[in-house]
């Protein structure tokens, strides 16, 4: 008796961890408003840099047009757009987001606009690593009607292109994460990682994905 009764809890509890499991799953986004808006046109908007970075804006806004082109969509081109923008006399991203949604339709042609942040950019000394991370968040606005078709999160960190590492012994990991904080001082080490960042973010496919666009020729099955 003593044993089936805990032959019941245990089995008991594995259903609970099992239902918890399921819920605490991220559920996949409303798609509805996408599907009816069925944008061909993406309207990239400078990233708004929240970073010390001051290459953030431009490390990651070079890195998005081809997933999204990838993805299906034709993408407005970035230097027609940035230079589109100068001239009217919006030289920063955090002015150029502020644009009417209509004014952006009217001038570009596109049926929606993506409008991003950066949050995270660049190299984090911890001590015994130093590690670079790029993290943006995401939404896609359709530009007829202001609504918010999409929204998404994209980060990558060293580990995702290769940083070395010291391989467990301290001393190494100390040299080690010296040499990597001085060289990603040196050099943009955040732009191989801002392309894994951006991938991520602007995936096109099922379960929390962009739509497939017009282009792609899994459009209209998601």
């Amino acid at each position: 008796m003593k044993r089936d009764s805990v032959m019941r809890r245990l089995a008991g509890l594995g259903l609970c961890l099992a239902v918890s499991a399921c819920a605490s799953q991220v559920k996949a986004p409303d798609y509805t408003a996408f599907k009816a808006a069925r944008p061909r046109t993406i309207l990239v908007l400078p990233p708004v840099n929240h970073t010390p970075d001051i290459k953030a804006t431009n490390g990651l806004l070079s890195q998005m047009t081809m997933p999204l082109a990838e993805g299906g969509y034709y993408v407005v081109p970035v230097t027609l757009e940035v230079e589109t923008f100068h001239q009217n006399g919006l030289t920063v991203p955090d002015e150029m987001i502020q644009a009417p949604a209509q004014k952006l339709r009217n001038i570009f042609g596109a049926d929606a606009a993506l409008y991003t942040t950066v949050t995270a950019y660049g190299s984090v000394y911890h001590v015994v690593d130093s590690d670079t991370v790029v993290t943006a968040d995401a939404k896609l606005v359709d530009l007829k009607t202001g609504g918010v078709l999409w929204t998404g999160t994209g980060s990558a960190t060293g580990h995702d292109v290769g940083e070395m590492s010291g391989g467990g012994n301290l001393i190494g990991m100390l040299v080690v994460a010296a040499v990597k904080q001085v060289a990603n001082n040196l050099t943009d080490h955040s732009f191989p990682v801002a392309a894994v960042a951006a991938d991520r973010l602007l995936k096109v496919a099922p379960p929390d994905g962009l739509l497939y666009g017009p282009r792609s020729v899994k459009y209209g099955t998601d």
